[in-house]
């Protein structure tokens, strides 16, 4: 990739905070701390504890003040963070909130076109990009049919494109397959052989960035709780932050005990199916599989394979290319054999989806709100609706934040979120694309724990995933996609 002249950024936090307007507490406080030019800095911190609300200050985009209230500086190269924009690139956590035009070329020579780049240097830039990251498609290809791993290589070529000085990246490889995750990490680092620039990454599963990166913080309640050479922190403070979750190698999560039964009679059966999100572009063809109750059911592969397609297919959210999906009479209970045909009110006590983008299925102004959406629909009383509500909320560690904007939420909160939406209504099936996304170690061991306390209660578990340890935790059986090539 051509070299810029551009030079790596200072970072620096003056007792920061940022509390949204819709939320009671802040997000963050009282942060402070100093990155000089160049350094590659892992922000670590718990599910919530405010790591992508920083990433969001330093890039300019947390919003002006009818979005909340800030207190403290946040400078780069010793301006507001809000006046220097252009000095930093921003990998987001949705990487579907950050597409913006309609073919992949295109998309990747905006942010080049934005800031002034010459038309000549801006598509060898685009061409080098994305074969750093290995997004090996037509430049235009539509970006409406990327999968979510393509769309966040797409997204980080893009920045890579830009050659900032300072690259923030938000959970850059969490919906990436294991190769995908390598090479997105080789990629990052190429970029700054090439290219120095300041480098802060959020990432829960921090093994695979520690060759790369020279410095720690952690983020908390109070502030920086620790901050410091990787050996340092993670070795000295390892067990204390483990224990609030933080990932820390050598400290896995407990795992949930082993299935107490046998999965039992056959729920839905796909039968030479294939499947389709854009009408005529097949992704997975010749599937043959059963979901049986009691059953742990994992479906993997890499990225583009049609995973969660098929798992939209599954769940009855979208028809089949080819083949058929067909439930059980019992499973069914008069619905009829296609989940496609169901009404949503069918499907809400039989089969439930958690989409692989939360912002896609959230619905209500607030967190309390969000959970009572479908127990509503079903008609149960207030009172019912208001326990469901109140045990979910605790379990998934959701209770102070039960009136905030389901919008305001960090990436793993939200993803606990509709995972228990999709619960509130008990269906005897799930459904799970990535459920695992931003989660710290204690909010995965939690989640864990609970699947297989439904598995083992005799719901079916389907997840589609590249965490392999939640095909371990769950002993769920595995089901490999290789797409369509």
């Amino acid at each position: 990739m051509p070299a810029g002249n551009v030079r790596p950024a200072t970072v620096e936090a003056r007792g920061w905070g940022w509390r949204h307007a819709s939320r009671l507490a802040w997000a963050l406080h009282d942060v402070t701390f100093r990155i000089e030019p160049g350094e590659r800095v892992l922000l670590l911190g718990a599910s919530g504890a405010g790591k992508s609300t920083l990433l969001h200050g330093l890039a300019g985009v947390l919003g002006g003040d009818e979005e909340g209230e800030s207190a403290g500086e946040l400078l780069v190269d010793s301006a507001p963070a809000a006046a220097t924009r252009g000095r930093s690139g921003l990998v987001l956590q949705d990487p579907d909130s950050q597409v913006i035009l309609a073919r992949v070329g295109d998309d990747v020579a905006f942010g080049c076109e934005n800031i002034g780049i010459p038309r000549e240097e801006i598509w060898p830039r685009v061409r080098a990009a994305l074969d750093a990251v290995g997004l090996d498609v037509p430049l235009d290809r539509p970006t409406k049919v990327l999968s979510g791993g393509q769309k966040q290589r797409l997204a980080l070529a893009g920045i890579l494109a830009m050659q900032p000085g300072l690259v923030l990246l938000d959970e850059p490889t969490a919906n990436l397959d294991p190769d995908g995750v390598i090479e997105v990490r080789d990629a990052v680092q190429r970029m700054l052989t090439a290219h120095p620039a300041t480098l802060i990454v959020v990432e829960h599963r921090l093994d695979v960035w520690l060759p790369l990166i020279t410095r720690v913080i952690v983020v908390g309640e109070g502030g920086v709780i620790a901050d410091g050479a990787p050996d340092q922190v993670l070795g000295t403070a390892g067990a204390e932050l483990a224990a609030a979750g933080v990932w820390v190698p050598g400290h896995p999560p407990a795992l949930p005990q082993p299935p107490r039964a046998e999965p039992g009679a056959i729920l839905l059966a796909a039968h030479d199916l294939s499947v389709a999100r854009v009408k005529g572009v097949t992704v997975a063809s010749d599937v043959d599989l059963v979901v049986r109750a009691g059953q742990a059911l994992a479906i993997t592969g890499p990225n583009g394979a049609g995973k969660s397609t098929l798992g939209l297919a599954l769940a009855g959210l979208l028809p089949p290319a080819g083949g058929h999906v067909e439930a059980s009479g019992a499973f069914a209970d008069g619905a009829g054999s296609a989940p496609i045909r169901w009404t949503s009110r069918q499907l809400l006590t039989r089969i439930g989806m958690v989409f692989q983008e939360p912002e896609h299925q959230l619905l209500a102004k607030t967190v309390r709100d969000e959970l009572a959406v479908g127990p509503r629909a079903l008609g149960l009383s207030a009172d019912e609706i208001a326990a469901r509500t109140h045990e979910l909320l605790t379990r998934l560690r959701l209770a102070h934040l039960a009136l905030a904007n389901p919008y305001t939420l960090s990436g793993g909160e939200k993803r606990r979120l509709t995972v228990a939406a999709a619960l509130a209504t008990r269906p005897r099936m799930l459904v799970l694309d990535e459920p695992t996304f931003g989660q710290d170690a204690r909010t995965w061991a939690e989640l864990m724990a609970m699947l297989a306390v439904l598995r083992d209660e005799g719901a079916a578990i389907v997840t589609i995933t590249h965490d392999l340890d939640v095909v371990r935790a769950l002993r769920a059986e595995r089901f490999e996609l290789s797409g369509i090539r």
